[in-house]
């Protein structure tokens, strides 16, 4: 599945929030529809089975409460996506990432395959269950864990005893710590902390490009991964570092094959020519606007969309706020000659890349823990719904008992009183005429994020002096505050959107016309 991801770390953040975020993308010709849900701790299933790989698995007694964002329509899986538990741990499952031949040669992926003929009879082959994926990952992990490092070594031991089928970048945090975890292989992984001082940028690609074993295997202060990562690497040379000279070959290093200091993306990861259209854009799309001092176009570049050497991780030139992520998150190449809604360049650059806002973005979920605000209002849960170049941004308390009905409702049925189903046809309106509707769409998403944070600092003042038991009710009337005001304003959008791109309609004729 076709996800875009941005991490940034308290002393990068605007106020000194971690946050993590990442668009859930539907695969090319489908469009899955989401929903906000609360789970509560008798909603969560004690063994657990899969819906596509078939493996079943004994969970742990006591979960947590926790915020999801589950596929609205049943029949195929909870991939629950992202959220914010009591604990105010969050999680987001998955980043689909690449791999290559000598990663999954050593390490096969642990893929169903479904039972063959006819049971007691001769060349009968029975049912092989898969591994974990997306479909699970957060049902699996973010209820029973209280930091961020948990969450990391709860999903690295599941990877190691039931392994995976696809390779996935699943992202925790909490107030203090970011972590970003990839998968290697069916059954290996690597984690490593997001700096402080950074942001991290996941377009679809093995990421990490740098990874200290040593600490892995020791202390473990920002890196951890699977017990036996250096021996299986050794035994199936993966490790690429060019020679015993370089930074990080130690004796150790010599006398196994791998060296302490590594680069993952070259050892785990791909540079393949899709690539180079479809991930390595927009990784160079993200930093450039982040770090736009730097040279990003022309011959002197020191990156271009198609480097394979962007890196994982970067400190911003300032800090970064809510609305830079949402920006990043929803860009599609403005200002380039790779801009589909764009006059620069030609037809054939206006379409070369994937952009980040895709007509297939089906949640985001921006997810904020706040450091100088009391527990009980530290989680915030920021939710647009549908392609995001027209979409808007909204903050939702997780200390909560259920979700708001308007993000809560959505069903098979298209209507606008669902705020995806809403999104859906908003964009869908708005792409057919995209100068006309823009301005439309930039009033909405301004006004939109300004109620939002006003609805934040208003709520947060009165909170500071509840007990903690008394806040969920407060945060939950605030959320239905929000999500009031959120549908008086989609309705407003779509009624904008839709005259204006009535009046272009190709049928259209008047006695006046001449």
């Amino acid at each position: 599945m076709a996800c875009t991801t941005i991490l940034i770390g308290k002393a990068a953040s605007y106020d000194g929030s971690t946050i993590i975020a990442r668009n859930e993308d539907s695969p090319g010709g489908q469009f899955e529809p989401k929903k906000m849900h609360v789970v509560q701790p008798e909603e969560q299933p004690r063994t657990y089975k899969a819906v596509e790989s078939h493996v079943t698995i004994e969970l742990p007694e006591e979960p947590m409460r926790y915020m999801s964002v589950p596929d609205a329509l049943p029949g195929h899986g909870i991939w629950a996506a992202a959220g914010i538990n009591e604990a105010n741990v969050a999680m987001t499952a998955t980043e689909t990432i690449t791999s290559n031949e000598r990663v999954l040669g050593a390490d096969p992926l642990v893929v169903y395959r479904p039972a063959h003929g006819t049971e007691g009879e001769e060349g009968y082959e029975p049912e092989v269950v898969g591994g974990i994926g997306e479909e699970d990952m957060v049902t699996l992990v973010l209820p029973y864990i209280r930091s961020a490092r948990e969450g990391v070594q709860r999903l690295g031991e599941l990877l190691t005893r039931y392994g995976t089928y696809e390779m996935n970048g699943i992202a925790f945090s909490d107030v203090d710590e970011i972590w970003w975890l990839e998968t290697v292989g069916g059954h290996h992984w690597i984690a490593k902390r997001v700096p402080d001082d950074a942001y991290v940028t996941m377009p679809n690609q093995l990421g990490i490009d740098s990874f200290d074993l040593a600490d892995a295997e020791g202390a473990r202060r920002e890196h951890m991964a699977s017990a036996d990562l250096r021996a299986w690497m050794a035994e199936n040379h993966l490790d690429l570092t060019f020679a015993p000279g370089s930074v990080g070959f130690a004796a150790q290093a010599e006398a196994t094959g791998v060296a302490d200091v590594f680069n993952p993306r070259e050892a785990f990861g791909s540079h393949s020519d899709s690539d180079h259209v479809y991930n390595t854009p927009r990784a160079w799309y993200m930093q450039r606007c982040l770090n736009p001092s730097d040279r990003w176009d022309g011959p002197g570049a020191a990156h271009g969309p198609e480097s394979d050497t962007i890196p994982w991780c970067r400190v911003p030139e300032r800090k970064l706020t809510i609305e830079d992520v949402k920006y990043v998150l929803s860009a599609h190449y403005q200002g380039t000659p790779y801009d589909p809604y764009g006059k620069l360049g030609t037809e054939a650059t206006r379409g070369l890349y994937r952009p980040i806002g895709i007509n297939r973005n089906g949640q985001l979920a921006v997810l904020q823990i706040r450091p100088y605000l009391p527990e009980s209002c530290r989680g915030v849960q920021w939710m647009a719904f549908g392609s995001n170049v027209f979409n808007a941004l909204v903050p939702f308390y997780t200390n909560v008992e259920a979700a708001p009905a308007y993000l809560e409702n959505t069903s098979e049925r298209v209507t606008s009183e669902s705020f995806y189903w809403a999104n859906r046809i908003i964009a869908a309106l708005a792409d057919a005429r995209f100068r006309d509707n823009s301005a439309h769409i930039e009033r909405y998403t301004e006004k939109v994020g300004a109620l939002g944070h006003q609805v934040l600092r208003e709520t947060e003042a009165a909170v500071r002096d509840l007990a903690p038991e008394e806040a969920p009710a407060a945060l939950e009337a605030a959320n239905t505050r929000m999500a009031d005001a959120l549908k008086a304003e989609t309705e407003k959008l779509l009624a904008s959107v839709l005259y204006t791109t009535s009046l272009s309609m190709k049928n259209a004729f008047a006695m006046s016309d001449n």
